[in-house]
């Protein structure tokens, strides 16, 4: 009789997560390091801000290795993951947090702007998961990768061409992977954050309870530990049964549909 078990990834003990240097990347690599995960952190253009993460990861008792990486400079961005790894000792964890926000009308974005975007987005991404997803196979214990989209990975935003063409891309690749890459005990998901108060979107000293959002149902934008706890979830024993999937956290935002965003002003929609 054929044997159709599987790995399965039931101690997770290594994670690399990308821009990682402060936001949603910082707040994801403490609560893997309070999972019991050593971790990789990447920066861009922060090194203080990784310090930080590595130093708030080893005060919870785990080890932290900090590298620069710059998912425009793919493929050898794949190389910084790698020696990562190396050091860490393996990756049974890999967040590809890293990447660019914002962008410009479609007429008005330019051959460089489109694909700085795309790349930092999408290419890097697709060349470190590929790295860790070889790693991941030839360890044979299985392991969880997690993609950082956005709410614009379901549905558009006006003014941001490659970058909504970056996150559906995203979600798409880690869909295709949940297919190629579960008989090796992997599983691939996206978790898809709304409107979050991070440096990103220049407001990292904001309590987000305290910021009124008509736009969203929740009232309020979030908070990155809200989305380092799905991404810490995903990440876990707990979810070895979900692969695929792209967890909107987002306020209620998407359900909201065409008259859902940050640019409303008024709970006028609340009402009939």
């Amino acid at each position: 009789m054929a044997d159709h078990s599987y790995p399965e990834l039931t101690d997770p003990r290594t994670a690399i997560v990308t821009g990682s240097d402060s936001g949603i990347g910082r707040a994801t690599a403490i609560a893997l390091a309070r999972a019991g995960m050593d971790v990789g952190i990447t920066w861009h253009s922060d090194e203080e801000g990784a310090e930080e993460t590595a130093r708030l990861v080893r005060e919870a008792g785990l080890r932290a290795v900090v590298a620069q990486l710059d998912t425009t400079d793919a493929p050898a961005c794949g190389d910084v993951v790698d020696r990562m790894a190396d050091e860490l000792g393996g990756c049974d964890v890999f967040v590809n947090n890293a990447g660019l926000n914002g962008g410009t009308p479609f007429f008005e974005t330019d051959w460089e702007t489109w694909r700085k975007t795309v790349c930092a987005d999408l290419d890097g991404a697709f060349v470190c998961i590929q790295r860790m997803a070889r790693r991941m196979v030839d360890a044979g214990r299985g392991g969880r990768i997690i993609g950082v989209t956005s709410v614009h990975e379901h549905q558009p935003r006006v003014g941001s061409a490659a970058y909504d063409a970056a996150k559906h891309g995203l979600g798409g690749l880690l869909k295709t992977l949940a297919l190629e890459l579960g008989e090796y005990g992997i599983t691939a998901n996206a978790v898809a954050p709304g409107e979050i108060s991070t440096p990103m979107n220049d407001a990292e000293d904001e309590d987000p309870r305290e910021v009124h959002r008509p736009g969203v149902p929740l009232g309020r934008p979030g908070d990155a530990r809200e989305i380092a706890a799905v991404i810490a979830f995903l990440a876990s024993p707990a979810a070895s049964y979900v692969t695929g999937a792209s967890w909107a956290v987002d306020g209620g935002m998407l359900q909201m549909g065409p008259q859902a965003g940050s640019h409303l002003t008024s709970d006028d929609w609340r009402r009939l």
